[in-house]
């Protein structure tokens, strides 16, 4: 009889071939995560998180207690290609949506207190279909984000300010800080694109420029800039390391060895 095989059968270690098959994309992965080189300043994408000491370890690049695993590096890079795609079903469209500088092939952003402070923005509306004239004003700033299906409908449901806090804040300093590179983008709401990765339901919100958000949020940057040069170990959020925010923080155990 002729010799069969089970391609799919288990191994002795208890793994299939898709588990191996998966280790060796995500080990790549990792491995090219590592040689990357992490930013040493203050992204306008997370002023927004409520906890000023993670926000610190953020910026002076303390290890992460865990490195993100291979699964979390795909779901990263799966965020990019769909910003790409929906730019690209925009674009498509209508509308007039710059990702780069004509003027010197970067991605358009900003970098303000020597440079410890920086953001770089999806996009620039330049030009919208003649069915939205002359209700949308441009130069808007585009912002595009993917959502699983319950993350996207709360925002639906509540609006970014609500539901998505930080992502307001981010766009609050984008209008703010991109003003003196292009006049007139904070007098103009944000358009504000979010992918359901579940059902590729697609979700717009237009969000005008709110100063005093902006204003806080740059003022509150200063402070851990200022005391993270100081040396000074800004509060956590919580006095319960197993409360909600610190179960899900990065820096979990790193945070509550420290005697602070």
């Amino acid at each position: 009889m002729p010799v069969t095989h089970d391609f799919n059968a288990v191994s002795s270690t208890g793994d299939t071939p898709s588990d191996t098959i998966n280790k060796l994309i995500d080990d790549a992965l990792q491995q090219d995560h590592a040689l990357k080189l992490g930013r040493d300043y203050l992204g306008a994408s997370r002023l927004g998180e409520p906890c000023a000491r993670a926000l610190q370890y953020d910026y002076t690049q303390t290890s992460r207690d865990k490195p993100f695993t291979g699964q979390t590096l795909r779901i990263f890079e799966m965020g990019h290609m769909l910003e790409k795609r929906t730019w690209q079903w925009l674009q498509g469209a209508g509308f007039v949506i710059d990702t780069h500088d004509p003027a010197t092939g970067e991605v358009y952003g900003f970098s303000a207190a020597q440079g410890q402070l920086q953001g770089h923005v999806d996009g620039i509306m330049w030009q919208v279909p003649e069915s939205l004239e002359p209700a949308i004003k441009v130069p808007a700033i585009w912002e595009c984000k993917s959502l699983n299906a319950k993350s996207w409908k709360h925002l639906v449901d509540k609006g970014v300010k609500v539901s998505k806090p930080v992502y307001a804040v981010q766009i609050a300093l984008y209008q703010a800080y991109m003003e003196e590179l292009i006049p007139g983008v904070s007098q103009n709401p944000a358009l504000l694109t979010a992918v359901n990765k579940d059902t590729s339901e697609i979700y717009h919100e237009f969000v005008p420029f709110d100063a005093a958000l902006a204003q806080t949020a740059s003022d509150r940057a200063v402070h851990i800039l200022r005391a993270t040069q100081a040396g000074e170990t800004l509060p956590r959020i919580s006095q319960d390391p197993d409360s909600f925010y610190c179960r899900f923080c990065d820096w979990q155990n790193t945070c509550w060895k420290e005697i602070v």
